[in-house]
């Protein structure tokens, strides 16, 4: 089981988030009886870093390829994208919609040690995973020190 540092203002974040999805269901009209109305979503997002990269994992299932726009500008990661309704069957065959559907937008501020020419992108299983590695000439470097046999003692 993986540690996690306990932040008293997450419960707070989500409490706000399901406040504000409830008045958002309630005036647009997003309750189970009513028609189905597309809406803005976003993607659940983890990043990480490590010695060599920084990395960004999207949960995007159900979302095709051709359906995702990544770009880096100014330092700045944008996902844009578009889960898009089936309707295979009809509206009101369904009991119940919980799924977000409509177009999402997340924009990720990136600091100036990675190297934007070698970023990659890899979807699979629901997952995009966004890796972008560091600049050689900015990864930390260890000076080791030398001792001297014979130190030289300062004149006066």
């Amino acid at each position: 089981m993986a540690i996690i540092r306990w932040d008293p203002f997450r419960d707070m974040s989500t409490l706000r988030e399901k406040m504000n999805r409830l008045f958002e269901d309630a005036f647009t009209g997003r309750a189970e009886d009513k028609e189905i109305v597309s809406s803005a979503w976003a993607p659940a997002v983890d990043i990480y870093e490590n010695e060599n990269e920084l990395v960004l994992t999207a949960e995007i299932p159900g979302i095709d390829e051709k359906d995702i726009e990544i770009k880096i500008e100014d330092n700045t990661l944008t996902l844009k994208g578009e889960r898009k309704f089936e309707k295979e069957t009809k509206e009101e065959n369904y009991h119940r919609i919980e799924r977000s559907y409509g177009s999402f937008f997340r924009a990720f501020t990136l600091p100036h040690s990675v190297d934007t020419d070698k970023v990659q992108a890899v979807h699979e299983n629901g997952v995009l995973k966004i890796t972008m590695p560091k600049r050689q000439e900015l990864k930390p470097k260890t000076v080791h020190i030398v001792k001297t046999s014979n130190p030289e003692k300062p004149k006066k």
